[in-house]
């Protein structure tokens, strides 16, 4: 260990700084969390965490032992080994990255900059942040120079909410240094605690691999629901379609249709390079119409609701019921970030429904509590996340229309009453 008072600083206790906090604590690091929120840092120093994937139980050990400590006080960060930044970095109403979290730590955190520090950025964001704003507000506010008094990195999260085959610790770890020193020394840092780091040769690097990453997904994701949609008009099962396409052991991926994009990633991280890429004269064509495919998706499938509702019980969506069956944006979590069934909620009020939902992880989304799971309550129970704890096989017995938009009633005798997408 070294002399200072903490191994590793964390700023951001959110759902990438805590699981960070956790894995470098497991390996006997001290580690602090610098956290905005008085009432989040309170819990957390009585071990009590918020984040899914860090139940209390795991970390509070680490703060009973000291490893672990969270604070409101930026000053602490002077006796700081590293310093990683783990904001948010959200869009405005325009579509356009919101900075403003990484500006403000960044501020602080030039305040109490020492040489010998290594800082590194975690929040996904466009090519260009690290050199380009992180860069001069560290150095203007501290008077130091990046590369020769302290290091400077990107290592962007690769956070995905509910995965326990791929941790922190197991997934490999890209990083960029603004030199190659500071390359290294961020490596070191995260080769204490994380089995494989993989260095590129700029911040740019990292932080466009982040970016290719999501956007793989989404362009993929599009083509399936635009596929969807075509599938429904020829009267295709599309799930099928995919089950048979996946049976070629080359040169095809599996990806799902569904409602719209949810989570803290794929919906967002695509319009950060739009943005750079409008910079640079260029326009990122299969990036923005995959963002108008999956984007359309709740309007699409409020239709199949409707036309559910038309061919199964004659009635319109007016004064109807509906169920929505699950409101987080993945199967098997809590998270609500981004979920398309917001959007869709929303469409079928302004279209005279009476919405509510039931969702196992979820107590409270949107105005409303969760309901009890009485499918035959409804007129119409719209699968838009498929839980695995939810008992598919009794929803379709009870219900008077299902409209499935995950394949959740893939094998189940649909009585007659099951639409999928």
């Amino acid at each position: 260990m070294s002399g200072s008072t903490w191994d590793v600083a964390v700023i951001g206790a959110g759902y990438v700084g805590v699981p960070l906090a956790q894995t470098f604590a497991e390996v006997d690091k001290r580690v602090l969390l610098v956290d905005a929120v008085p009432e989040l840092v309170e819990a957390l120093n009585r071990g009590e965490s918020h984040i899914e994937d860090v139940p209390s139980e795991a970390i509070k050990p680490h703060v009973d032992s000291g490893r672990i400590t969270a604070t409101l006080d930026y000053e602490q960060l002077r006796q700081a080994d590293a310093i990683l930044i783990a904001l948010p970095t959200p869009l405005t109403r325009q579509r356009e990255p919101d900075l403003s979290y990484v500006r403000s730590a960044a501020t602080r955190l030039a305040t109490v900059l020492r040489p010998g520090h290594v800082v590194v950025l975690e929040s996904t964001t466009y090519p260009g942040t690290t050199r380009e704003v992180l860069l001069p507000i560290l150095e203007e506010g501290s008077g130091l120079k990046a590369g020769a008094d302290f290091h400077l990195a990107m290592s962007p999260e690769r956070v995905d909410p509910g995965r326990t085959d791929w941790t922190t610790k197991t997934t490999p770890k890209i990083l960029g240094g603004l030199t190659p020193a500071c390359t290294e020394a961020a490596a070191d840092v995260y080769r204490a605690a994380i089995d494989t780091v993989h260095t590129v040769s700029t911040p740019e690097a990292a932080e466009l691999t982040k970016l290719l990453e999501n956007i793989f997904r989404s362009v993929n994701i599009a083509l399936v629901n635009e596929l969807a949609q075509l599938c429904d008009r020829m009267d295709i099962d599309v799930w099928e379609v995919i089950g048979a396409a996946a049976t070629k052991p080359f040169g095809f991926m599996p990806f799902q249709p569904g409602p719209g994009l949810g989570g803290h990633c794929i919906p967002l991280d695509p319009y950060y390079l739009s943005w750079k890429a409008r910079e640079f004269d260029f326009t990122t064509r299969f990036i923005e119409l995959a963002g108008e495919v999956n984007n359309n998706m709740p309007y699409f499938c409020r239709s199949v609701i409707s036309q559910a509702m038309n061919h199964g019980l004659q009635r319109s969506l007016s004064g109807s019921r509906v169920l929505i069956l699950g409101v987080a944006y993945k199967a098997d979590i809590g998270d609500t970030r981004e979920t398309p069934a917001e959007k869709l909620v929303h469409l079928l009020r302004n279209a005279g429904v009476e919405v509510a939902y039931h969702d196992p992880h979820v107590p409270e989304f949107d105005g409303m509590r969760c309901a009890a799971l009485e499918p035959d309550a409804y007129d119409c129970v719209a699968i838009v996340t498929a839980h695995s704890a939810v008992d598919y096989a009794d929803v379709v017995r009870r219900a008077k229309v299902v409209v499935d938009f995950r394949n959740a009633t893939r094998g189940l005798e649909d009585h007659g009453k099951v639409w999928k997408l």
